[in-house]
């Protein structure tokens, strides 16, 4: 696997080896090993399953008393996925970045706690997957707003977004909790 750091402390684009072949191809999603020599010895709880349709953009979410790390990737479509740095003791706090991950590209992104994270459908339909290093707790979740102007998230958009009514209804980052 290999890993390549990005602008975000702790935020790694992870590439797993791909095996094709005539039938299709093989890779390894997660191996504990091989992230534990990465430097993630996070231990997962539950994984999430997010379908979505072109246009959609889910986030920034983030949890205040459960914060959770995310290993991202797509089955099928491609997203821009972003994570938004809430460590207030963070050299990169308030900044945010974003991968392009697909089926295609077999990419993922791993995203520590104290972050925000969210993701733009840029295909027809977007299957994303992640795993988590906490349970989700609807009391301590929260939303940055993914339109804050303040942020100026380049979301590659070719079209309107669709957003939830709790999305559209975030906090702007000035106002949003944050990790000390």
């Amino acid at each position: 696997m290999k890993a390549t750091t990005t602008p975000l402390s702790g935020v790694l684009l992870l590439e797993p080896r791909v095996f094709k072949d005539g039938r299709g191809f093989f890779l390894e999603s997660y191996n504990e090993n091989i992230m534990r020599d990465l430097g993630i010895t996070d231990r997962f709880v539950q994984d999430n399953h997010s379908y979505s349709t072109r246009s959609v953009i889910r986030g920034l979410h983030y949890q205040i008393c459960h914060p959770q790390g995310k290993l991202v990737r797509v089955a099928v479509g491609e997203v821009l996925d972003v994570a938004l740095d809430l460590r207030r003791s963070s050299l990169t706090f308030g900044r945010w970045h974003g991968e392009i991950l697909s089926g295609e590209n077999c990419r993922m992104l791993w995203i520590p706690p104290g972050f925000a994270h969210g993701f733009h459908a840029l295909s027809s339909e977007a299957h994303v997957l992640y795993k988590a290093t906490d349970f989700y707790y609807p009391e301590c979740e929260r939303t940055v707003l993914w339109s804050d102007a303040d942020l100026n998230i380049d979301w590659r958009l070719d079209r309107p977004a669709i957003v939830s009514a709790k999305d559209a209804q975030g906090s702007l980052f000035r106002d949003a909790d944050s990790f000390d």
